[in-house]
């Protein structure tokens, strides 16, 4: 059974039994936002990232979401992304196509990935150019508080250090403000050469979602969400704070189990 909370700040809690109960859960939020980014603005952008994210929204390439979802009006994004050919192993436009992407009916033109051909600033660069293009013409909304585009919904997931996109714990991308997307060069985990979108990106969103599984991160979800004072590690994902838009946990049992009083449910 499902327990669900919202625990002050940090967002709504959902702890599922298990990994297929989560993808579930998972699936239905995703086609719920984008029914509603669809009746209310037309499309639906979306930024995606690495990891085991993609496996957990792989029931939206089954019945019913693969027939009831508007796909057409879905514009994908990612969140961050390796600086690596497209069909390499270490890229996330590659894991998210061979994963959800070839399954479903998007329109190729409507999935903007990162430029692999050039220096991961250049790329930055590049990027930062295309999503601006699509706030012009609203195919990504834009923030009614500052200049940043807002995405109907930015899917993270969270590493052991705490880390979210290619956000890292004590890394300089951590206080860029002035852009969109940045770039890394010394990335703690291979491949080095990244780009992320940034913190005043991530909070100007109207949903984030953060998918988490697992023991081996459990900690720094107890770090992420509990209160737990001032001397705290400031890991990235407790900088996830969208400013006017709703942050929604996903967690397995394992990944939840050093939350301060969470009882679960039978």
């Amino acid at each position: 059974m499902a327990l669900s909370e919202v625990n002050n700040d940090r967002g709504e809690l959902r702890v599922l039994e298990n990994s297929d109960e989560l993808r579930t859960d998972l699936a239905d939020y995703i086609a719920e936002l984008s029914e509603a980014a669809v009746k209310e603005r037309g499309v639906f952008a979306i930024a995606l990232s690495g990891g085991s994210l993609i496996d957990l929204m792989g029931k939206l390439c089954e019945a019913p979401y693969n027939k009831t979802v508007d796909w057409a009006k879905w514009y994908i994004f990612w969140a961050d992304e390796r600086v690596v050919a497209k069909n390499h192993s270490d890229s996330n436009y590659k894991l998210a196509k061979d994963g959800l992407l070839s399954k479903v009916p998007i329109v190729p033109s409507h999935v903007h990935s990162i430029n692999d051909s050039v220096s991961a600033e250049e790329a930055a660069d590049e990027y930062m150019f295309v999503i601006r293009q699509l706030v012009k013409t609203r195919m990504v909304s834009v923030s009614d508080i500052s200049d940043c585009p807002k995405f109907d919904l930015i899917l993270l997931g969270m590493g052991p250090d705490g880390h979210i996109a290619s956000l890292f714990p004590n890394h300089s991308a951590l206080d860029e403000t002035d852009e969109w997307v940045t770039f890394i060069i010394d990335s703690p985990k291979p491949p080095p050469e990244r780009i992320t979108f940034t913190l005043p990106v991530i909070n100007s969103a109207s949903n984030v979602a953060m998918v988490v599984t697992g023991e081996s991160k459990a900690e720094a979800v107890h770090l992420a969400i509990d209160n737990i004072g001032p001397d705290c590690p400031s890991l990235p994902a407790r900088l996830v704070q969208p400013t006017k838009g709703k942050l929604v946990w996903f967690l397995d049992k394992p990944a939840a189990s050093k939350l301060d009083g969470l009882q679960f449910s039978e």
